[in-house]
């Protein structure tokens, strides 16, 4: 059975009524289902290289081909990997936009599928809502209220349903 109503992550006030019951919220790396963050530990093999985490490896891509990409690789922790990649000091590859959502779902591929205790992670939620919980983002993230897009744990489900239609 899944976990209901898991809420992981800063400003958590009570559930408010237009959550759903069976959502796995998500955030903080110490906490319950962390291991979905991009900030989590797992390093991932992409490109020929290492990536301490897929935050590195996400934020990097925003500048491939560029010694930025490298910079921010080595980069000793996935919170100076984001800060790097948020930066407007150096411009974004031209098609950021229209990839990014395939370049994180190539990230989350190579974490789940060469770690595969996530996997089985991912799978044991079974058909539950997957919220990565916080005010920070309303495209990655669910905004705080829920009026964000929630595009990781979008993609996570997609993920789900691709591992499970392999066992």
């Amino acid at each position: 059975m899944h976990t209901i109503g898991i809420r992981v992550g800063r400003g958590n006030s009570p559930r408010p009524a237009h959550r759903k019951m069976n959502a796995i919220h998500f955030y903080r790396t110490s906490e319950p289902y962390g291991e979905f963050s991009n900030f989590s530990a797992h390093p991932i093999f992409l490109k020929g290289v290492l990536w301490p985490t897929t935050e590195h490896y996400f934020q990097a891509q925003k500048f491939e081909g560029t010694p930025r990409a490298e910079e921010i690789r080595k980069t000793e922790s996935p919170m100076v990997a984001a800060r790097m990649g948020r930066s407007r000091k150096h411009p974004l590859r031209p098609d950021w936009e229209s990839v990014k959502d395939e370049v994180m779902m190539e990230a989350l591929r190579a974490k789940f599928l060469q770690h595969l205790p996530l996997a089985d992670l991912l799978l044991s939620t079974g058909d539950a809502e997957l919220v990565e919980h916080t005010s920070n983002d309303r495209y990655w993230a669910d905004g705080g209220d829920g009026t964000g897009r929630n595009r990781l744990g979008q993609l996570l489900m997609e993920l789900r349903t691709e591992l499970g239609a392999c066992r």
